[in-house]
């Protein structure tokens, strides 16, 4: 992944950026969405916030309402021609205003935009992968080649939060489908954040996923290959340790996984650690 900048940038990234990823569970929990937003409200009272959201959840609904049943595999969907279509209608066409209306009843000034918006996301083609013996061919799912952070630094420089849907584009135009947890990844990279919150239903990462008295305070890098090796960690959890691991390599300041009401003390998070 690289960096582009050019002579357009409006400011440099201000200190103590915080990235914070929403999981698409959460966006129809009313309690927890309202604990989520007291928090980022407060979160950007202290600072600068970047705001990523998922959606495939109600992806997947909107599909099963058109007769279409999506696949995932290891987290990550695999994207048809109709799948694009759908991810675009749902996480463009509702989820993110839904999200700006939202920062603008807690006080916020919300930007939505994508990662195709102005290049942000810069993406190729995911070459096929072999998973459990079988070759997989994603479709139309990107892997990031490079974020362009113009805008998003612009929108922070006027004390806006910019809302960012997990698309990407590639230098012949053609939109892709990311994973959000990859995005929040590569765009806290990018901005050199100090912070990225990972928010999930569940808080931490769990040795059972059942059960919150097996949560993990941190989980490092040996822990994350156990719990793959062993069960515990799978799908987009495994995504989430996987991406905040490669954050904090690449020189994010900090990496928690943590619940909507937690997004300040993280008193009920998992710390990632190198």
């Amino acid at each position: 992944m690289t960096v582009s900048n050019n002579q357009s940038v409006a400011a440099p990234p201000p200190d103590g950026i915080t990235v914070v990823k929403v999981s698409g569970t959460l966006l129809g929990r009313a309690d927890d969405m309202r604990a989520f937003w007291q928090s980022v409200a407060n979160l950007a009272s202290e600072g600068p916030v970047v705001l990523v959201h998922g959606g495939g959840q109600q992806a997947t609904e909107l599909a099963e309402r058109l007769g279409h049943t999506p696949r995932v595999v290891q987290g990550r969907r695999v994207t048809t021609d109709l799948d694009l279509d759908i991810v675009q209608w749902a996480l463009c066409g509702k989820i993110n205003t839904q999200l700006v209306a939202a920062a603008r009843r807690h006080g916020m000034r919300g930007v939505g935009l994508s990662g195709a918006d102005d290049a942000l996301l810069q993406v190729r083609k995911r070459p096929a992968w072999t998973v459990d013996g079988e070759t997989v061919d994603f479709g139309w799912v990107g892997d990031v080649t490079g974020v362009q952070p113009d805008v998003v630094l612009h929108l922070l420089s006027t004390e806006r939060v910019p809302i960012i849907a997990p698309l990407g584009i590639d230098d012949d135009g053609q939109v892709y489908n990311v994973n959000a947890d990859t995005v929040a990844q590569n765009v806290a990279v990018a901005l050199g954040a100090s912070h990225l919150l990972l928010v999930t239903a569940t808080g931490g990462v769990r040795r059972e996923a059942g059960s919150a008295r097996t949560r993990l305070d941190t989980c490092d890098r040996e822990t994350v290959a156990e719990g793959i090796e062993d069960g515990w960690i799978e799908g987009g959890m495994r995504v989430k340790v996987e991406t905040a691991l490669a954050a904090l390599d690449d020189g994010v300041g900090e990496a928690f996984i943590c619940a909507a009401n937690d997004l300040l003390n993280r008193s009920s998070a998992t710390r990632v650690t190198r």
